[in-house]
């Protein structure tokens, strides 16, 4: 199976660069962040006519996630238990939920797609927010892994967070001033890998970053953050036989501002010997 995540900042304004890759890299399931749009919106026919079957959640033109798979996706689900909301208003008791967690089982592996909240600023009440997503997120993957631990569980996406000093190369990100970095965020993804995750990409592929901001010719300095992941259980850890950063989308026209990011994986010793190796 070969899987990819992809930050892709609208869906419709950047679907046929999207269907390109997805036909092009022999992707088996692409996981999106940042469609931007409703259900009823998305660009289904592209995808359709070039084999995939689609599942999209979105609530109006912020965030949003989608899965889509050459293979049957089944077990859909719509937010990971006990994700909390939020709302401008710190009284409100019910805030709702945004659009920022699709899973599925495909294949036998169970994918999410994720946006984790962005947190704004150090001050603000969406940095709260996000670090109590993250730890709702960190008990989830326990409880699943503690009542399956051979499940190939897989949580990609954006994630926000830059967790290492190697994956900060944008001079405007530092510590102790802007969101990405601070202390708490790195703490919580690292709560994630304590929980039975692992970073299956960084191993395979030591530099390189997955986001640039459009801003200050930040691309061509290559002043970017490694924000993109696919955290995987021990059971999909074990299966990933490759993985690559495709940093070229970054170019052409109207690219997103995240790239690709996308594993292979070796399950049950599987071969398709027509598929191009990814390294």
């Amino acid at each position: 199976m070969r899987l990819a995540t992809w930050n892709v900042n609208s869906i419709r304004a950047r679907v046929v660069r999207t269907v390109d890759f997805a036909v092009r890299e022999h992707v088996d399931v692409l996981l999106m962040q940042e469609i931007k749009c409703k259900p009823e919106q998305f660009p289904y026919a592209e995808f359709e006519a070039a084999g995939y079957h689609v599942e999209a959640h979105g609530l109006n033109q912020w965030n949003g996630v989608a899965i889509a798979s050459r293979e049957p996706i089944e077990d859909l689900e719509i937010g990971f238990p006990g994700m909390p909301g939020f709302s401008k208003n710190p009284d409100d008791p019910h805030p709702p939920q945004e659009a920022r967690a699709i899973g599925a089982t495909i294949g036998g592996v169970r994918a999410w797609s994720l946006y984790v909240p962005n947190g704004r600023s150090l001050d603000d009440p969406h940095y709260a927010y996000k670090l109590a997503w993250l730890e709702a997120l960190r008990e989830y993957t326990a409880t699943t892994l503690a009542a399956q631990p051979h499940l190939p569980l897989a949580l990609t996406g954006d994630f926000n967070i830059a967790p290492t000093d190697d994956d900060n190369g944008d001079p405007t990100v530092i510590e102790g001033v802007t969101t990405h970095v601070s202390p708490p965020e790195r703490a919580a993804f690292q709560a994630l890998l304590d929980a039975g995750l692992a970073d299956t990409v960084r191993p395979l592929v030591p530099t390189g970053y997955t986001y640039w901001d459009y801003k200050q010719l930040r691309f061509p300095r290559n002043e970017g953050l490694r924000i993109d992941f696919i955290l995987g259980s021990p059971a999909f850890a074990d299966a990933v036989a490759g993985a690559v950063i495709h940093r070229n989308e970054r170019k052409g026209e109207i690219p997103s501002d995240h790239v690709p990011v996308m594993v292979d994986l070796d399950l049950d010793g599987e071969d398709d010997d027509e598929r191009p190796m990814i390294f």
